[in-house]
């Protein structure tokens, strides 16, 4: 995926400001961003729902602007928020959709996958928040996609389902799948993505491995103990120090570098 100046305007506002963006096939890329940052609209451009007003942009070859049945068949998306067939059960649902794509997986196989083997009979308008979810990353994932958008795809899992998702994704992307997610689970793009880029005001502020964006790894650490703390660059050396002025054991001792949230939230302006 290639883009290269991509800009749109609503109005009097630009939503997104000259956005360049190069992802690999098979990597997960995460986009973050606070609502109105420009990371909906951005990621929208790419899928083929809202059109650009400048720039280049290239999606598995093609500009998503003029987008081609079979370029579809090959593009996966799990929307934020999606209606329901609730009359029609899990297994029903699966199906039907798995008959839209050339080269769909078996639909029991990933109905086992995202956790809804038990549920399969029952129809989708009587399933809870988060099980409804699943059946959004089975319709997602069924047509057997080279390329998966994943918008916030674990909003009302439980902790157990989160990981089962997590394992699914990591599944998909050794496979060979090209996933792009957007989420507010600073712990989710820590556990899945290659590399993340921040959005704020329509532009990207930042963009790196996890461990290492906005100067994470090489970021100040800091060193508390009962009674004080201090921030330094040479954490082994304080506690050392420490070590000798406590005479061994150093109460209550931890050593803490910045996590993606504090880098993140500090590149926002929150």
């Amino acid at each position: 995926m290639k883009v290269r100046g991509l800009t749109k305007r609503y109005g009097d506002v630009q939503a997104v400001g000259g956005i360049d963006l190069d992802i690999d096939a098979g990597e997960v890329f995460a986009i973050l961003g606070p609502n109105g940052a420009g990371k909906s609209t951005t990621v929208e451009i790419l899928e083929g729902y809202r059109r650009r007003d400048a720039g280049e942009v290239s999606v598995l070859g093609t500009d998503p602007g003029r987008p081609t049945r079979e370029w579809r068949s090959r593009v996966g998306i799990v929307l934020q928020s999606t209606g329901d067939a609730g009359e029609m059960t899990v297994r029903e649902t699966v199906r039907h959709f798995a008959g839209y794509y050339p080269r769909a997986q078996d639909p029991d196989e990933v109905i086992e996958r995202v956790g809804l083997a038990e549920k399969a009979g029952r129809r989708v308008g009587e399933l809870s928040g988060g099980q409804r979810r699943r059946v959004d990353v089975a319709l997602g994932v069924i047509g057997s996609p080279e390329l998966l958008f994943l918008d916030e795809p674990t909003t009302g899992f439980d902790p157990e389902a989160r990981r089962r998702f997590w394992e699914l994704i990591q599944g998909l992307a050794h496979e060979g799948t090209t996933i792009v997610l957007t989420t507010h689970y600073l712990d989710e793009v820590e556990a899945l993505a290659d590399r993340v880029a921040v959005i704020a005001r329509g532009r990207i502020v930042a963009e790196g491995e996890p461990s290492t964006l906005g100067g994470r790894a090489t970021a100040q650490a800091t060193v508390r103990w009962a009674g004080g703390s201090v921030e330094t660059g040479t954490p082994t050396r304080t506690v050392m120090e420490l070590t000798r002025r406590f005479d061994g054991e150093i109460p209550e001792l931890t050593v803490t570098r910045p996590s993606l949230e504090d880098v993140y939230l500090g590149l926002i302006g929150s």
